[in-house]
């Protein structure tokens, strides 16, 4: 990277003159493409450079964010001066402490064979064309494909000696398909963002041409209720929207001590105590880990300069570590564990997730089926809701099979509703499985100007006991 580092490292030499406690500056100079088809129609589609710069400034407390995208010394001295005019001006009766110094110097990338700015927008496009065909031979009547590739690099200058160099390279690509049913339209979303480049839509075709046939069996054949009390084998994309809900949420640092309230919502773990208190069975262990390499929450250094970790959120069953910031990770006395991350040069970086997933256990798929006398095989879901503590819940299933005397048949189950909450979820498993997949990519949105980042999540599969349908 070469434009525009100097003007970061400049704001914060300027503000560092007007007397803060601490400043950084946070580059990103990239390109973004977008396209969206709808039924094999192009119906929009940009190329636009991405560039600008945030300022975090930090003084007696206070704390402020601004952000510029058209630089020059002149523009960088008047932003940072309005974002000092605000710290000085302010008298916070919370004051923000970052904690200990972080000084680190690092350059990472994301792993890529064929970058995305040497793709021309008609290779892209017609790989997305051939993608709606699939669908369309599948009889998926209503299709909506949205395609984004992102390749930036991205450069953090603070006042305390930090100084990374990333470049990252993004694909996105959200599919909302809908067939017609049985009984009703049924309807699936496709998600295949990864952290890669151009190489990794080699799967895509083949992936999408998989969901596609299985949207078709669940319209035709899904029809078989059951009501009751039953058990459960639930598959990795349901798991990994579990741990990324029920637990990953409510693990967030900022959550917990109520800043995001009004606007993402706050967490059940207010009330517990970190190490002690027991929300699940043994065999519920939930990590959170940005150093998996292809995932979309991939990174090797937050937003604040971090060195980023694997966080084991909860432990055998009991809660064990939050997801935190330098501010948040003060407040716990804790220390930050890496979790800052910003969508964008325009907004500030706050507490999210990257990869969220059940640790695995010991069990086969055939061992967690096999002692079910009546149950349900849940492999993966349509729907789900969940209340802003993160606590009261709901997952109805989109591919899911009766199992009889352990065995998975060939009988569709429809809609199966589950309806418990965190605690009562958590402390239902009673097995899970050796495997771990990671099929439940997606974006996570949270604040207020929101910022969406891509997450991933995932696990094996797990056995639930004695859940009542919804």
């Amino acid at each position: 990277m070469s434009y525009g580092k100097d003007l970061a490292e400049f704001g914060v030499e300027y503000a560092q003159e007007n007397g803060v406690d601490y400043v950084e500056a946070r580059l990103i100079n990239g390109q973004r493409t977008f396209l969206f088809l709808r039924n094999g129609m192009l119906l929009s589609g940009t190329q636009r450079p991405w560039f600008g710069i945030g300022f975090r400034v930090l003084k007696n407390g206070g704390l402020a964010f601004v952000s510029i995208d058209e630089l020059s010394r002149k523009t960088v001295k008047d932003v940072v001066n309005i974002g000092v005019k605000m710290v000085k001006g302010s008298n916070p009766k919370e004051k923000i402490n970052f904690g200990k110094p972080v000084s680190n110097e690092a350059k990472w990338s994301v792993a890529t064979k064929q970058k995305l700015v040497d793709v021309d927008t008609d290779s892209m496009l017609e790989l997305l064309k051939e993608m709606d065909k699939r669908a369309e031979d599948h009889g998926i009547n209503n299709r909506a494909n949205i395609f984004e590739a992102q390749s930036y690099e991205k450069y953090l200058v603070t006042s305390e000696g930090t100084r990374i160099e990333s470049e990252s390279s993004m694909l996105k690509f959200y599919g909302i398909l809908t067939a017609k049913g049985l009984l009703d339209s049924e309807q699936r979303w496709v998600d295949l963002t990864r952290s890669t480049g151009w190489e990794g839509t080699k799967t895509w075709i083949d992936k999408y041409d998989d969901d596609c046939a299985r949207l078709a069996k669940v319209a035709a054949q899904s029809n078989n209720v059951i009501t009751g009390k039953t058990d459960f084998v639930v598959g990795p994309e349901v798991v990994g929207i579990i741990c990324h809900e029920n637990c990953g949420h409510p693990s967030e640092g900022d959550r917990i001590m109520g800043r995001e309230g009004a606007q993402a919502g706050e967490s059940f773990w207010r009330d517990l105590s970190l190490g002690e208190s027991r929300v699940g069975s043994e065999y519920v262990t939930i990590a959170e880990d940005p150093t998996i390499p292809g995932t979309g929450g991939y990174y090797e250094f937050d937003d604040e300069g971090v060195k980023a970790r694997e966080r084991i959120l909860i432990k055998n069953g009991v809660i064990n570590e939050p997801l935190l910031n330098r501010e948040y990770g003060e407040k716990f006395g804790l220390g930050s564990n890496g979790a800052a991350r910003a969508s964008d040069f325009n907004r500030e970086p706050i507490i999210r997730m990257a990869n969220t997933y059940m640790k695995p256990r010991d069990f086969t798929l055939e061992e967690l089926v096999e002692d079910i006398k009546h149950g349900i095989y849940m492999l993966s879901f349509t729907e789900w809701n969940i209340d802003d503590r993160r606590y009261q819940s709901k997952y109805v299933g989109f591919e899911c099979y009766e199992i009889k005397d352990g065995e998975v048949t060939n009988t569709m189950v429809r809609r199966p509703v589950m309806e418990l909450t965190s605690v009562g979820l958590f402390s239902s498993i009673d097995g899970v499985s050796k495997d771990l997949f990671f099929d439940f990519p997606g974006v996570c949105g949270k604040s207020d100007p929101s910022q969406g980042v891509p997450v991933y999540a995932g696990g094996g599969y797990i056995r639930m006991r004695d859940i009542r349908l919804g």
